[in-house]
């Protein structure tokens, strides 16, 4: 039976895409001899957020996921990023997949709040994989065995890497998303005030916000 072992050997942008998304280099080795058909592979992606040091500023953006820095011993933990779907073509012995992750730039998901408030330096990754490995027998038959749930690879993502991705896909840019009232209610006064664009929009609005402040 089919011993499956399973490496992240690289990360890369993937270039031409619909959403902005990772390229995952994931080597795949059989540790035993069987020849392997196919591998519908799932894999979970898991954040390990207590395995890095965070600077201050890192910090200060991370208080909506973890709350005050004094009281990460409790609040710091593992996050789910995604689920991935990869089907794996027929090998012997190993073989280099390519594993796309599409990534969000939606900043109320909580994985891209994470990715967002990072500065530099590298996010720990846990992959947890599962799904089925068909390969031939000796007779050359068909067979199918599960992927043990103990399969896991660790990889350090490249903060650099997730920057450079969004600012290829969206250059200068960054997203929110706002409920249908609180959009029309910005629309109304970007219209009222006769701004040209939504960033004219919201600048006037901060400084009036902050010209309020200072009275």
């Amino acid at each position: 039976m089919p011993n499956l072992d399973f490496r992240v050997a690289g990360a890369e942008v993937q270039e031409f895409a619909a959403v902005p998304s990772l390229l995952f280099k994931l080597r795949v080795e059989n540790l035993e001899e069987e020849p392997i058909r196919s591998v519908a592979l799932n894999t979970q992606i898991r954040i390990a957020a207590t395995q890095r040091h965070y600077e201050a500023a890192e910090q200060e953006r991370l208080l909506e996921l973890f709350g005050e820095p004094s009281r990460w011993k409790d609040t710091l933990r593992s996050l789910l990023w995604t689920h991935t779907v990869l089907q794996v073509p027929a090998f012997s012995g190993s073989t280099v997949a390519d594993m796309p992750v599409p990534c969000t730039y939606d900043l109320e998901v909580v994985a891209a709040k994470y990715f967002y408030a990072l500065e530099d330096g590298e996010v720990p990754l846990e992959f947890l994989f599962s799904g089925t490995v068909f390969y031939a027998a000796e007779d050359g038959r068909l067979q199918a065995a599960r992927i043990s749930w103990e399969k896991e690879a660790e990889f350090r993502l490249p903060v650099r890497l997730w920057k450079e991705m969004m600012e290829h896909y969206f250059p200068n840019s960054a997203w929110i998303r706002l409920r249908r009232d609180a959009f029309d209610r910005l629309y109304d006064y970007k219209v009222r005030k006769g701004l040209p664009t939504w960033e004219a929009a919201v600048e006037a609005l901060l400084r009036a916000s902050e010209q309020e402040v200072e009275r």
